[in-house]
């Protein structure tokens, strides 16, 4: 598939976007932060905090990076800018409005797998990045479609009930076209993407089939 823009004007997407809204980098690093520490240290309205900053992150996507700066050089950031808006908005209803998403992080496989997806969002991927060639303001920072998706399946991991299905099919799309965008943009970090999104769908499922079934079945 033709992508409608160079890698050059893609980069520069980034680097108009890094430029300006600095800085939000810090901001959304430290959100990041918040929402593992709350997770650990469970306290009163500890999950609408986290599904607050999981709906912003995602707004922002949306409106901010898609609509804003994406769309300059592909008009289909329309569409992907809806479908942020919407999953922004499937956590603020789904999380703080009915209370349906709590979070605690535990020593299991699902929590240190969580931990190992955000800590990969957060730390690892920039450095891939960096080691790849991608020297900020010209890289996808935390706060942006790629590391923050990675982010929001790790965290995901650690919901005490079922998970909704409704909250993981935009960021299991995302995931499968993000991917396959980037690997014709040469931005191989993003391989990370494509291994979240699955291994994301197949720990969730099998924690799921547990908070049903009970251990062993």
């Amino acid at each position: 598939m033709k992508l409608p823009f160079t890698v050059e004007q893609f980069i520069d997407v980034f680097k108009n976007y890094n430029q300006y809204v600095f800085p939000m980098q810090i901001v959304f690093n430290i959100l990041g932060l918040t929402v593992i520490f709350i997770s650990i240290q469970k306290s009163a309205n500890a999950d609408k905090v986290i599904n607050v900053i999981l709906s912003f992150f995602w707004l922002w996507m949306g409106i901010v990076y898609h609509l804003l700066y994406f769309a300059r050089i592909n008009k289909a950031a329309y569409v992907f800018g809806g479908a942020f808006i919407l999953q922004g908005l499937l956590f603020f209803y789904q999380g703080v409005l009915k209370n349906k998403l709590c979070y605690t992080f535990r020593f299991d496989k699902f929590g240190w797998a969580g931990l190992l997806l955000v800590t990969f969002a957060l730390l690892i991927y920039p450095f891939l990045g960096h080691a790849f060639g991608h020297i900020y303001p010209g890289s996808p920072t935390f706060g942006l479609p790629c590391p923050t998706t990675i982010f929001t399946f790790g965290i995901l991991m650690w919901l005490d009930k079922k998970t909704p299905i409704g909250i993981l099919v935009i960021p299991f799309i995302w995931s499968i076209i993000g991917f396959f965008a980037a690997l014709q943009l040469g931005i191989r970090e993003d391989t990370g993407l494509l291994i979240a999104g699955i291994a994301g769908i197949i720990i969730i499922a099998i924690k799921d089939r547990r908070l049903t079934y009970g251990p062993g079945k």
